[in-house]
């Protein structure tokens, strides 16, 4: 045998040609056959049980993974601070099984419905199929918060994030997009219009374009049907046309907090303001724009129903945020022309451009592009992340270069600053963390930390000098003024950009500022991260982007830029 082998070596040897023809044969006849076998049928593996079948004959689906599936999903959008949380939605079983199986998708739009029915059944002890909805950009149908993910939406975590935050319906829309709301406010639509399959989940239907597949959450305990958190607002002057500002009322003698919450969150508006015994519904608008908030002793009158909490006098209001989600800034589109200009979003990694561009498309309308491609952006809601930068579709573009040749390629540019203290601690999460994530303590203790601090700290600074030196028409917003005061940092933005500031969608983008790339604070390091040594370098930066600011006429860094 093993003088045969050695000969034919020896011929392939003299005879390459054939060898790679033979070669070639063999692969080719290799992919037929799995060619073939993909068509007559999926192959199976001698010992693994046969899939279950649904109750309508289609395949059935198997078990989602509760906690697994809505782990990642809700840390990217984290309740703020301050909020009244209720009780969960249900718990899960330990019993059932973990895995989860992939059904094929051999019958088109046809056979998804068929099986997404077959899945409804399964799911009814938590959510029951209502039916497919119009929907409508501008009159929502389901006026909750919304979540967006282009590569792992399953109708399961449309559900269980509605669920956790109290809502009563969670709807999925073009395969990708979950609303939730506690009302549905639209007509009926065809159950064949309800034919996009969702991304994460190929074997059941998430909607259509601008169809709703809804569906009615069946919670665990009638008593923990609540209506999410509420966000504190403040106490606040009433203002002067009160029944304009503030349009629906309704009087309560046994007044509390989560009455009037209740009352407006079920009536679909944002602001649920206590005003004594009587409570009130409306939007934050030009009458009423939540920026001059009040001593709160001056709204410190306990509350018929409820001794222990404050619920506001007839003149000075008790103003909290309800689940309900203000749409009059949520639609985005692109640039219905070119743009003749275009103009950087420009920034040092961490210094917040994500959350500026979700400002800004809020606060414009239009979606906000990229000079590079991130794909979690796209799958988060960021569609004009896929265009090139000098496509023209988009009302900024979002960049982190600082060589010459790529400023100039601008005509004009946001330039986003940020203290380098906290803008190098929040790339070090993000390298090593992900967007929401945080880096871990082994990174933080390794040599990992020391070497990002000596090579990113001095192009913190090298990236504003540039921007400054080489940029035409530069405005410059420090993150830290964008967060103290929203309105007006985004107003001088939204000019730079050619856009007319509509005030009240401006007063609609305050109380939708953190979206979901916003890390929850939680995770706070015990310890100060930089040495002397580090912070001796970087307060020498620090004075050099100061002085370089002041040359042009423009404020200074602010003073805790500054350590401590």
């Amino acid at each position: 045998m093993a003088k045969f082998l050695l000969k034919l070596q020896r011929y392939f040897r003299r005879k390459p040609v054939r060898f790679f023809t033979l070669l070639a044969l063999y692969l080719a006849a290799g992919s037929l056959v799995f060619l073939h076998s993909g068509f007559t049928g999926e192959p199976t593996v001698p010992g693994t049980p046969p899939r279950g079948r649904g109750a309508g004959g289609g395949p059935g689906l198997p078990y989602l993974g509760v906690m697994e599936l809505s782990r990642g999903f809700k840390a990217a959008a984290t309740m703020p601070e301050g909020g009244r949380r209720h009780g969960p939605w249900f718990k899960s079983s330990s019993k059932e099984p973990a895995e989860r199986g992939k059904a094929g998708d051999h019958g088109g739009s046809r056979s998804r419905a068929l099986r997404g029915r077959s899945g409804r059944e399964k799911e009814e002890d938590r959510a029951r199929y209502v039916g497919c909805y119009v929907d409508n950009t501008r009159h929502r149908t389901l006026r909750g918060v919304s979540f967006f993910d282009y590569k792992k939406m399953t109708v399961f975590r449309c559900q269980d994030n509605c669920a956790e935050r109290g809502y009563l319906y969670a709807g999925l829309e073009f395969g990708a997009e979950c609303y939730c709301g506690h009302k549905v406010q639209a007509a009926n639509a065809s159950e064949s219009e309800c034919n996009m399959a969702c991304k994460g989940e190929r074997s059941n239907t998430c909607g259509g374009a601008n169809r709703l597949s809804i569906y009615r959450l069946e919670l665990a305990q009638e008593s923990a049907r609540r209506y999410g958190s509420a966000i504190f607002r403040g106490c606040f002057h009433r203002p002067d046309n009160v029944s304009i500002a503030l349009p629906v009322s309704r009087l309560m003698p046994n007044m509390s907090v989560d009455k009037c919450v209740d009352f407006c969150t079920e009536k679909e508006y944002p602001l649920s303001a206590l005003a004594g015994t009587s409570c009130r519904c409306g939007f934050p608008t030009t009458l009423f724009t939540l920026h001059e908030r009040e001593d709160e002793q001056l709204c410190a009158q306990k509350c018929a129903g409820e001794e222990f909490e404050s619920c506001g006098t007839p003149e000075y209001l008790l103003v909290y945020q309800t689940q309900v989600q203000d749409n009059r800034c949520m639609d985005r589109r692109f640039l219905p022309t070119r743009a003749k200009q275009l103009v950087a979003l420009a920034s040092f990694p961490g210094a917040g451009n994500t959350w500026a561009r979700h400002l800004i498309e809020l606060a414009t309308g239009f979606y906000t592009g990229s000079y590079y491609f991130d794909g979690s952006l796209y799958n988060k809601g960021f569609k004009g992340e896929r265009d090139h930068w000098r496509s023209g579709r988009t009302i900024c573009i979002k960049t982190h270069e600082s060589g010459q040749k790529e400023i100039e390629s601008f005509d004009s540019a946001i330039l986003l600053i940020r203290n380098p203290y906290k803008a190098l601690m929040a790339e070090f999460n993000r390298k090593y963390g992900g967007h929401i994530g945080f880096a871990a303590h082994a990174h933080w203790k390794g040599k990992e930390w020391p070497e990002f601090v000596a090579n990113y700290a001095p192009w913190w600074a090298t990236h504003t000098l540039d921007w400054l030196r080489y940029g035409k028409k530069v405005l410059v917003v420090h993150f830290e003024d964008l967060k103290r005061d929203l309105f007006v940092q985004l107003q001088r933005m939204v000019g730079l950009l050619g856009i007319t500031a509509c005030q009240d969608r401006l007063l609609c983008v305050e109380g939708q500022k953190d979206g979901n790339f916003k890390r929850s604070g939680l995770r706070k390091l015990e310890y100060d991260p930089y040495t002397p040594e580090m912070r001796k370098m970087i307060s020498g930066y620090i004075r050099t982007v100061d002085a370089a600011l002041k040359l042009r006429n423009l404020s200074g860094v602010p003073d805790d830029y500054y350590p401590r």
